[in-house]
């Protein structure tokens, strides 16, 4: 805060009227320090790239110059007036106005407060102070056209009122959902950030349930709308259907879960209805749903432009969570093996929400503790004695095969069978040569 004063400070001392804007506003108003800080002020880009000789201009023609001042980047952007958005997301042209002109083509009031970085003093054009006050998100003007102009104005009206505990106006709220179809417009990347930010919010649930009743939800992740009314079995899932159950996983889990967790546990049974079937007693089975739900939200989090490594840790959650009614049977190299997973603090976070939506029995997560506890002394993940190179070097070529050996061989060196590389190399060339006979990899 003390570095964006100082370049206020500048644009002020050189006679050009300048604010700060925006979301800091709003924080210091609530007493908090803000993480980011933008300022707005009447100096045009020359003016404030004169003023600031190390400043980049990064939106030139909105007015937008990016200022450096004691290790920190701040946006400040001339008082602008936009034109039409004919592309929904960005004005076709600009002209630079005044203070109350800019405020006049924000958002939301709350977000059109001005404050004087001298003074503290809040200049309120368009009654953010009492809708703030208030708890209210209200859109500036007609919200029909504040969508219209950018449609991710939707998802941030929902984000907005959702972390921060605050109501939507009847108003706004009844444009946004009746324009709700306008987010397609939006590209992935930009909606896959909203997403992020509210999935990060102690306050996901409320965030979910307003995409679902506003219509962005069956928009944006149109899979998880066959969960409504998929009814699942009383005896493990007294709770009731699929949605039911996946809102009461994602409300049981840590407050500051890692996103991974978040899009696992929101995604861990989007397969259930496309494998549910029905026995002769008339219960419900879902077999597979691990599986075809891995292979879902890997598709889903691709859509949405999700990092390669991002995708592979919730595929691999998901493809897991159902391993866990096994792991009492599970030999001890391979318990070892499985609880060696790079996800497996997020695994146990997931299988406890898991239980406290449905059943509640919670025994599984306590073995787990009990055994990982037990381990802790020793290295629970030693380097392997048998690698790729060593298979391919007895003439293997990869494969499923290939797999199965290495995991063999490496459950059989967790469990101590091997004292050195060289044993378990001659373990594995005694077994592929039984294997080739008409053998199989022991288990």
């Amino acid at each position: 805060m003390p570095q964006a004063r100082v370049v206020a400070l500048r644009l002020l001392d050189a006679g050009f009227e300048t604010y700060f804007v925006g979301g800091c506003v709003r924080d210091m108003l609530a007493g908090k320090v803000p993480h980011d800080v933008d300022l707005t002020t009447a100096a045009r880009p020359e003016q404030v790239l004169a003023l600031f000789p190390t400043a980049r201009a990064v939106g030139a023609a909105f007015g937008v110059v990016l200022v450096e001042e004691g290790g920190q980047c701040f946006e400040v952007a001339t008082f602008r007036e936009d034109g039409t958005y004919s592309d929904g997301r960005r004005p076709d042209s600009v002209r630079f106005a005044t203070a109350r002109e800019d405020v006049l083509r924000r958002d939301f009031t709350v977000n059109g407060l001005l404050m004087d970085p001298r003074t503290g003093t809040v200049t309120d054009y368009v009654g953010g102070l009492e809708d703030w006050n208030n708890g209210l998100i209200r859109a500036i003007g007609d919200p029909r056209t504040r969508f219209a102009e950018d449609a991710l104005r939707l998802l941030r009206a929902v984000r907005f009122a959702a972390t921060k505990q605050m109501r939507i106006e009847p108003c706004t709220w009844k444009a946004l959902c009746e324009q709700a179809p306008l987010i397609e417009r939006i590209s992935a990347e930009r909606v896959r950030m909203e997403l992020d930010r509210m999935w990060a919010s102690p306050h996901r649930v409320l965030a979910l349930n307003m995409l679902d009743i506003s219509g962005l939800l069956g928009l944006i992740l149109p899979e998880l709308g066959a969960m409504k009314g998929c009814a699942q079995p009383p005896r493990f899932h007294p709770e009731g259907d699929v949605w039911e159950h996946t809102l009461r996983v994602f409300e049981h889990l840590p407050p500051d879960s890692g996103l991974p967790l978040a899009w696992a546990a929101l995604l861990h049974d989007v397969a259930k209805p496309a494998v549910r079937s029905v026995d002769a007693r008339g219960e419900a089975h879902f077999y597979g749903h691990d599986r075809l739900g891995a292979e879902m939200a890997e598709t889903i989090l691709r859509r949405l432009k999700y990092p390669n490594s991002f995708v592979e840790a919730v595929r691999f959650m998901i493809a897991r969570h159902m391993q866990w009614g096994q792991i009492d049977s599970m030999r001890p190299g391979k318990l070892r093996l499985w609880m060696s997973a790079p996800t497996m603090d997020d695994d146990m976070l997931l299988h406890r929400a898991d239980c406290l939506a449905s059943h509640g029995a919670l025994d599984k997560l306590a073995y787990v503790r009990e055994r990982r506890q037990e381990m802790a002394a020793a290295s629970v993940r030693p380097v392997p004695f048998v690698t790729g190179r060593d298979l391919i070097a007895m003439g293997l070529r990869p494969g499923p095969a290939f797999k199965r050996w290495l995991e063999e061989s490496y459950i059989e060196q967790l469990e101590g069978c091997f004292p050195d590389r060289n044993a378990a190399l001659a373990w594995l060339r005694r077994h592929v040569a039984d294997a080739e006979k008409g053998g199989t990899p022991e288990s």
